[in-house]
């Protein structure tokens, strides 16, 4: 049995219950981390417009005074878009590229960053010169070099490439992943033996 919203029933819909997944043109999902979603009005309104193609879709209908339309669950851009060529430097790329773990104890939680070679002392803020810490590591660090903090990295920094980054963005999936998606968001996951 067909579960009916109207309009007015279909606005108080949870986002994530009738979002619908994004896959480029190469049926891969826009992004991992955050994951390529859409409302089911954006999903919807691009259909409508023939800049997507519906591949999966809830068992939920959306009816207009003539029209009942199934709610899309996945759909594929029809035009590719280029993944970006070069990664931002942000605190949230620099945090996925180490895997929100303090490079130097592996604790988890509340993250800064910290420049390794410190400013004070002519440290540039760079991919290779910032590393995500935890905030009692930094503090311990200070301006201090990291043998003479007593520390030590867990791994090198590194400036990552796009792609590197959407392969970190795939270890955090978020807390709800519908069944429909499934099939697009890890198809081309190493198999293990």
């Amino acid at each position: 049995m067909q579960e009916v919203f109207n309009a007015d029933e279909a606005g108080f819909c949870q986002f994530k219950r009738n979002s619908a997944l994004v896959l480029n043109a190469d049926f891969r999902p826009l992004s991992y981390y955050p994951l390529s979603l859409w409302n089911w009005q954006d999903a919807i309104r691009a259909s409508i417009s023939n800049r997507v193609n519906i591949i999966a879709e809830y068992d939920e209908v959306v009816r207009s005074p003539s029209v009942e339309i199934k709610i899309p669950s996945v759909v594929v851009l029809k035009q590719y878009i280029r993944p970006t060529s070069a990664s931002a430097f942000t605190r949230f790329n620099l945090f996925l590229r180490d895997e929100f773990k303090c490079q130097y104890c592996g604790s988890k939680g509340d993250m800064t960053f910290d420049h390794i070679v410190p400013r004070s002392k002519g440290g540039r803020t760079t991919w290779e010169n910032v590393v995500a810490s935890c905030q009692k590591c930094n503090l311990r660090k200070g301006s201090k070099s990291i043998k003479n903090a007593g520390l030590s990295l867990r791994q090198k920094p590194i400036k990552p490439d796009p792609e590197y980054l959407r392969n970190q963005g795939r270890k955090f999936p978020p807390n709800y992943l519908h069944d429909s998606w499934l099939d697009y968001l890890y198809w081309d996951a190493e198999l293990e033996a």
